[in-house]
């Protein structure tokens, strides 16, 4: 339990702030909506494992800080009160003042700016599950020779990308004409930051062989840790609009949700830690699929409404069976030490 020990005093802080904003009701929504984070983002936590291990030390523990404060207060409270500024062209004290005074108005304008903010974030998404699918490196396969087969059209240049941008351009044909253009535009945006982070990241890991290996895994950690805030990012936008189902209070949102967040980061931390990525070899990979399906549903969610639920559901079977997979893999390979 050390390793959540952060997080359940953040838990306690964001509770009792919770009491003293909204009373007991304030308190039970923020329980809400912290539990509903952290079931929604499991598959985040195994995702954010797999590039936190390669990170060191120092900047493990920049993500459990810097990194939360940058979750909670950047990408849940302050990140969608600039994109209601950009869409409506109120300055960002104005929009500040009706998040706090006129609710019911910020969630309109948020909610209305869920085009833009689905395919960004499903694009981004997308790519990080077409990278891990055509990735020609790896050496198991959750779905045998399906998955080997697919991960060998990784020797094709920039593969991801060339699916990416054709879905989205196919896309257009049944989206509505009337928001093909955001869509186009926010989606290309997501790809686009997806391969500026990738690529710098695989540039600090090509650099000279003359170049201290200390400072060469620092320059990588800060490009992961600037992936990791990305990628939470795209997983914490749809959270924050549903979160107006359940209240339109976005101070009780933002605690709601910073519960969960907090918690998220102390589970990458744990999987670390634990090497449980290692001794559940295939729960990677069913986390990938989750957040290939979740990208999916972000981008029908452009014209379709689909419950959040649906996302839970699915992502929790997609890693359920991976770790019954992943048992079953080490009864019959009971020597092998990693994937």
């Amino acid at each position: 339990m050390q390793h959540f020990r952060v997080s359940f005093f953040v838990t306690l802080v964001c509770l009792v702030a919770a009491y003293f904003w909204g009373g007991l009701t304030g308190v039970f929504i923020a329980t809400i909506l912290g539990v509903l984070e952290i079931s929604l983002s499991f598959d985040n936590a195994v995702v954010n494992a797999s590039v936190l291990k390669r990170m060191d030390e120092r900047w493990q523990r920049y993500f459990l800080t810097w990194g939360v404060i940058i979750a909670v207060f950047g990408m849940r409270l302050l990140f969608p009160i600039v994109i209601v500024a950009a869409a409506t062209g109120i300055d960002f004290i104005g929009v500040t003042h009706m998040a706090l005074q006129d609710p019911e108005t910020y969630a309109k304008h948020l909610t209305a700016s869920h085009v833009e903010i689905a395919s960004f974030g499903g694009m981004f998404l997308l790519m990080v599950f077409f990278s891990f699918l055509f990735d020609d490196s790896k050496e198991l396969h959750w779905l045998g020779v399906v998955e080997k087969k697919m991960a060998s059209f990784g020797k094709l240049e920039s593969i991801e990308i060339i699916l990416s941008l054709g879905l989205l351009l196919l896309m257009q044909h049944w989206l509505p004409e009337a928001i093909r253009l955001e869509a186009l535009v926010s989606g290309v945006f997501g790809l686009i930051l997806y391969v500026i982070v990738d690529s710098l990241s695989t540039l600090f890991e090509d650099e000279e062989e003359g170049e201290e290996l200390t400072e060469v895994i620092k320059k990588g950690s800060v490009m992961s840790f600037l992936y990791l805030e990305v990628l939470d990012a795209s997983f914490s936008f749809d959270g924050v609009i549903g979160a107006f189902a359940i209240t339109q209070d976005v101070v009780i949102i933002m605690l709601g949700l910073a519960i969960g967040a907090m918690f998220v980061r102390s589970l990458t931390v744990f999987l670390v830690r634990q090497g449980t990525l290692d001794e559940y070899v295939f729960l990677e990979h069913g986390a990938h699929y989750a957040i290939g399906t979740l990208a999916a549903i972000m981008l029908i969610s452009m014209t379709h409404e689909i419950p959040e639920v649906v996302t839970g559901l699915v992502g929790a079977a997609l890693i359920g069976l991976s770790v019954y997979s992943s048992v079953q893999y080490r009864k019959t390979h009971p020597n092998t030490e990693n994937a």
